[in-house]
């Protein structure tokens, strides 16, 4: 089949890291001076990088990719040293790909000829035995999965007083986008959100917010399957059920920013044109940022 993948001309990249940030999947970190894609199994072609490039370093290209096969990727990762060996390997293991991880270490075991670094170091590392190469703000991992703690007033008396109930603003069921079934009768001309999985909860007043008088679907772009179904469902809702606009609401972090790409590429390929509107959350809960876009 044939698919989108980032090239990175390495020539032109001064390591500037610009492009992390706007990787929806993580998939790229500055290693060794020089962005690098350390995965192609989170790329998702959309681009979202390219403007973040000052250098003009980056470009989309399509061509025939096999399905994914962790022994060709680590014959491209070897040669680029160690330091972005280690963190492909932590790139799969935060995404629990355990089965490429032992794919890659079954490698490395097999072609220890075809690199010159120490597999040990690797082991170790892996293993947590010995500290991951330091990579800068840029490294070690995909941000949206770092843990944090979130500091909130403290108890006190006052909260045990009787509060008024809030009422949910729910108006149908199911809500999963692998779940909903685009010509349901509350789609037809209904004000949609489209809401990452994550929002709702992190957001206190998110049913009073964005939910009231509109129709739901959910999602996590990062952990779902189907993404193409979802993309065939939108394309659906909008053509179909004529749906009068689609609010997006995304956390802030990388990852989320790819339901924002399958809003936006559903709307380019619907025959129908419809206000789209980005809401961007923190993971605090407070609304970073609302406009049509």
């Amino acid at each position: 089949m044939e698919r989108d993948v980032i090239k990175i001309d390495e020539e032109l990249c001064n390591g500037c890291g610009e492009c992390v940030p706007g990787c929806h999947e993580g998939a790229l970190q500055i290693i060794d001076g020089k962005a690098r894609l350390i995965s192609d199994l989170m790329c998702d072609g959309l681009g979202a990088c390219l403007g973040h490039c000052p250098q003009g370093a980056m470009e989309i290209e399509r061509r025939e990719a096999d399905p994914y096969d962790e022994t060709k990727v680590m014959e491209i990762m070897v040669d680029k040293g160690i330091n972005t060996v280690i963190a492909h390997l932590k790139h799969l293991k935060d995404h629990n790909e355990m089965e490429f991880v032992k794919e890659a270490m079954t490698f490395l075991k097999n072609n220890q000829d075809k690199y010159d670094f120490d597999l040990q170091e690797v082991i170790d590392t892996m293993h947590g035995k010995k500290e991951a190469p330091a990579m800068g703000h840029q490294g070690g991992g995909c941000p949206g999965s770092q843990s944090r703690e979130i500091e909130r007033p403290a108890f006190s008396l006052a909260d045990t007083a009787p509060a008024t109930p809030q009422t949910s603003q729910l108006k149908q069921w199911p809500v999963q986008m692998h779940l909903i079934n685009p010509g349901a009768s509350f789609f037809k001309e209904a004000d949609m959100v489209l809401a990452a999985d994550c929002a709702p909860f992190a957001m206190g007043n998110f049913h009073q917010k964005f939910l009231k008088n509109k129709v739901l679907g959910i999602a996590c772009p990062k952990l779902d399957d189907g993404m193409d179904i979802y993309l065939k469902k939108l394309i659906s809702l909008i053509d179909d059920s004529r749906i009068n606009s689609l609010t997006v609401v995304i956390m802030q972090v990388p990852c989320c920013g790819g339901l924002m790409g399958v809003a936006q590429q559903a709307l380019q390929l619907a025959s129908r044109k419809i206000p789209l509107k980005r809401a961007i959350i923190s993971v605090e809960g407070e609304v970073l940022s609302e406009e049509w876009v």
